[in-house]
């Protein structure tokens, strides 16, 4: 087998792993909730199966159109860890409604504790339960009370986790090879400007609406309408996956701010090690 065969294949199996990894994570709240019907099971496979195959394109291409940081590992990993746990916790919280069991109930009063401390005024839980009509019950504010911190608690945690690594691992290395425009591939370098300017400033708005995203959600879903009604936003999938997206994107432009202000540094960096025209003719003329 030649390189090129080889390395093919090498892509080929890593695109196939991450898609049947990503087909798992969108079918896990089916298999965990008791009781899912046999349409919505169909439809869920239906979508895994969208998203696997737009993912092994992906990462099978030589050169990817969506997926960032396909090659800028821990970035993706961390992301997909983080998107994971929030939804097989909030699916063993939910499952506790109609199919209690020890485990269950355990993780249940761990989001509610959780919960209740995130629950103070002004924070992004407390906002996240008055997206709720008045017609909500306690218990219907609770469910979206425990889903909320513990969603938002595990995007925080991973976040910290995503810092901490980045940090120990000195990502990105000006050591090894790093391709900026493959892993940034929905970033034009030539639309003007210096390019670390660039990185820089998208970098800071990423952080700030990442930042931001988790209040102004709640606010604009109350102020565009008098509240959800309950049965919208408490039932099983819809609590799931609501609550998981709304912790997962701030914590993923978060990320992303915090990659894209290192790879500027990184820019920045081999600059600064490369010797301009004038440096290189007068350490030549010194010679």
């Amino acid at each position: 087998m030649d390189g090129h065969a080889r390395t093919w294949l090498n892509r080929a199996t890593g695109a196939a792993v991450r898609a049947f990894l990503v087909m798992i994570l969108i079918v896990m709240p089916s298999v965990i909730l008791p009781g899912i019907g046999t349409d919505t099971k169909q439809i869920v496979a239906l979508m895994a199966l969208f998203a696997g195959a737009l993912v092994f394109m992906e990462y099978n291409a030589v050169y990817p159109s969506l997926v960032e940081f396909r090659d800028g590992a821990p970035f993706n990993r961390i992301r997909y860890l983080m998107l994971l746990a929030i939804i097989i916790t909030l699916s063993v919280i939910v499952a506790d409604r109609e199919d209690p069991t020890t485990v269950t109930r355990l993780f249940r009063a761990v989001g509610m504790l959780i919960g209740q401390s995130l629950d103070f005024p002004y924070s992004p839980v407390r906002l996240a339960s008055y997206m709720m009509s008045e017609t909500a019950t306690p218990a219907e504010v609770l469910d979206v009370r425990t889903a909320a911190g513990t969603a938002y608690f595990l995007s925080i945690l991973s976040l910290a986790v995503f810092v901490i690594v980045l940090k120990l691992a000195g990502w990105p290395s000006t050591k090894s090879a790093f391709n900026v425009w493959v892993n940034l591939p929905t970033f034009e370098p030539t639309a003007g400007g210096d390019v670390v300017d660039r990185l820089e400033r998208d970098a800071r708005f990423n952080l700030a609406v990442g930042f931001l995203l988790p209040f102004l959600i709640p606010t604009m879903v109350t102020l565009a309408s008098s509240g959800l009604p309950p049965s919208t936003l408490t039932s099983a999938q819809t609590l799931i996956w609501t609550m998981a997206a709304w912790a997962f994107l701030p914590a993923s432009l978060l990320m992303r701010g915090v990659a894209m202000g290192r790879i500027a540094d990184m820019i920045r960096t081999k600059r600064g090690l490369v010797p301009t025209d004038e440096e290189a003719l007068d350490a030549m003329a010194k010679a």
